[in-house]
């Protein structure tokens, strides 16, 4: 015991007299946090819509009022002429084009079914995706109003409420995840670089000379950053209730503790990567490379349910899918044990099976 806890107090020595590992640890976290909740949204504003109206009576107008008072269109009239229309999206002026019949208000008053025409720009599939859901939801709410007006009404009421996260609003959604992010980056990229640092600068040759047995020094490896990562998440849920406004609905102790086994598997997995190279390139580019696996995987920007049978196998050992699905769970969900024991059994298991590696790989050598 006595023997890890100088090697402890030696790497918190280490890592405060680093004045590249610093700013790392406690600057640029909170500069992503900033940024990446604030720039990675699905969320589009500003549509350029343009609208070729055929028909120009008062239910078109009707409908292309219900366009211009919503937050997420910038309407751009276009004079009867679709060629006009989809050249402005060929030249990048427009987004898309709604085509409006010119039988569209004899059609309405008759309650009639109307086909009206949504030409999309889909270089970017999920930008055409989500302008054809905006426009979707807004040309229905104009239809079930008007069937009301005209004393037809197919929909006697409709009431949507959305659990969890009640305004839609995609920075809460995204926040958890970042946290992952982070709490990963201090975790699994610090403690493969410092291991590697070691060796290039020859100090762990020092080390392999006394009688530190191998699980003392991955333990006193371990440690300082896994309490440093914590202390990076506290950190970063205090700027997200204060910047963002999020709400711990859950089990604060229940998050922490989530995250203090995650990082066993994150930190283990660094200290595999180190073994494994002989300089702090080579470890970045590892490292890189499983990252962004684990991260593309993970679910931050795709649902996992969307995605492929192989990559949901896959994501049965991908640490950061269990954190991700637990950290949203707890935060956003208000979830408890009871709901979220899956995921604490997995991740005990990657974290154990890393730990065993990381240990085995190291081997002493004078």
């Amino acid at each position: 015991m006595k023997k890890i806890f100088i090697l402890l107090q030696k790497e918190f020595i280490q890592i405060f007299r680093n004045k590249t590992i610093l700013p790392i640890i406690f600057v640029l976290p909170v500069v992503q946090l900033l940024i990446l909740a604030n720039a990675a949204t699905q969320e589009m504003k500003n549509i350029k819509l343009a609208i070729v109206d055929y028909d120009c009576s008062p239910e078109s107008r009707g409908l292309i009022e219900k366009f211009t008072f919503s937050k997420f269109y910038a309407i751009i009239p276009v004079e009867r002429s679709t060629k006009k229309a989809i050249k402005l999206i060929d030249m990048g002026y427009a987004d898309a084009a709604l085509i409006i019949p010119n039988s569209f208000g004899a059609m309405a008053n008759r309650s009639e079914s109307i086909k009206l025409q949504l030409l999309t720009n889909a270089i970017n599939i999920t930008s055409a995706a989500l302008i054809n859901r905006y426009t979707s939801s807004i040309v229905l709410d104009y239809a079930t109003n008007a069937t009301v007006e005209f004393g037809k009404p197919t929909i006697s009421q409709a009431s949507i409420r959305h659990w969890y996260n009640p305004t839609l609003d995609y920075k809460l959604y995204m926040v958890p995840g970042i946290l992952v992010i982070l709490v990963t980056i201090v975790g699994m990229f610090l403690t493969a670089i410092n291991i590697v640092r070691e060796k290039e600068l020859g100090t762990i040759e020092q080390i392999n000379v006394t009688p530190i047995k191998p699980y003392q020094f991955i333990i006193g490896k371990l440690i300082p950053f896994w309490v440093i990562a914590l202390a990076e998440l506290m950190f970063g849920l205090v700027i997200a209730r204060v910047v963002f406004n999020l709400n711990i609905t859950g089990s604060i102790p229940l998050l922490f503790g989530f995250a203090a086994i995650y990082l066993i598997a994150a930190l283990g997995l660094g200290l595999i990567l180190s073994t494994s190279a002989s300089n702090q390139q080579q470890v970045m580019f590892m490292a890189f490379f499983f990252m962004t696996v684990f991260l593309m995987l993970s679910g931050l920007f795709t649902p996992t349910e969307s995605m492929p049978s192989w990559a949901n196998w896959f994501n049965k050992i991908n640490p950061l899918f269990y954190f991700m699905n637990v950290n949203r769970m707890l935060i956003l969900k208000g979830s408890d044990f009871s709901n979220l024991w899956p995921n604490f059994l997995a991740i005990s298991i990657i974290a154990t099976v890393v730990i065993i590696i990381a240990i085995k790989r190291y081997k002493k050598t004078s």
